[in-house]
């Protein structure tokens, strides 16, 4: 059975974009995974086929319809579905490797793509909606931020990547930044390739790379390593 993601959007033309290339598009094409834009308007139900209306309370811009984005949920996921269902939203849960390897690892997910303002916080408690951040910025909407979260997770499907361990000592993985990587020439604008990476000690290697990393992690990203005391 093949991975299996629907995305509720505004804007459906914009996918499969970027995963429509590459090892995304090769096994989206080959079957390894399936991808389902779904028009959110098309639940709407007046004849100006409205998602929207003025924020209770007041205030500046727009918030997505309840009924209509339930109507689409409920299209998208009817009762039996085990995919778990995602709002892509800046006030998320940030989204890690961890998460990641979660989702690869189950029947596929159902993905709503936020715009304008918000959406209705009655839909995302009704529909049980797992809010997700990929990062502590604002996007136009949802889109962009459901597209870096599918390529992160295809890539981690069964045959994806060519080489199933390619992805082991990536950044994230083992709580560390990844290491840097060289290749040829030997000596690039007078920059040589690291003495150890050319001596064919695997054990010295190793251990270069392992040290690498933990200093990156030191100097740019010193959360992760408290987030993983084991690391230190």
């Amino acid at each position: 059975m093949s991975f299996s993601a629907s995305v509720l959007t505004l804007y459906p033309e914009m996918f499969p974009g970027a995963l429509g290339l590459s090892l995304a598009g090769r096994a989206l094409e080959a079957g390894t995974w399936s991808l389902e834009a779904i028009q959110i308007r098309d639940f709407a139900t007046d004849r100006h086929r409205t998602v929207d209306d003025t924020p209770a309370g007041g205030g500046a811009g727009m918030v997505m319809r309840a009924d209509v984005l339930a109507s689409a949920i409920d299209h998208a996921s009817p009762a039996g579905d085990l995919r778990p269902r995602l709002l892509m939203s800046p006030r998320g849960r940030p989204l890690t490797q961890v998460r990641v390897r979660e989702l690869a690892a189950g029947p596929g997910v159902v993905i709503v793509c936020g715009r304008f303002e918000g959406v209705d916080q009655r839909v995302i408690e009704a529909r049980g909606l797992e809010e997700v951040s990929v990062g502590d910025f604002i996007l136009s909407g949802g889109e962009p931020a459901a597209l870096v979260l599918l390529d992160a997770v295809v890539r981690l499907l069964p045959g994806v990547m060519g080489n199933a361990v390619s992805g082991d000592e990536e950044s994230f993985e083992n709580g560390l930044l990844e290491h840097p990587h060289y290749t040829r020439p030997q000596e690039f604008e007078g920059r040589q390739i690291p003495e150890v990476l050319t001596s064919g000690n695997h054990k010295k290697i190793a251990a270069w790379r392992r040290a690498e990393s933990e200093k990156l992690t030191k100097e740019r990203r010193p959360d992760l390593l408290a987030a993983h005391p084991l690391v230190k």
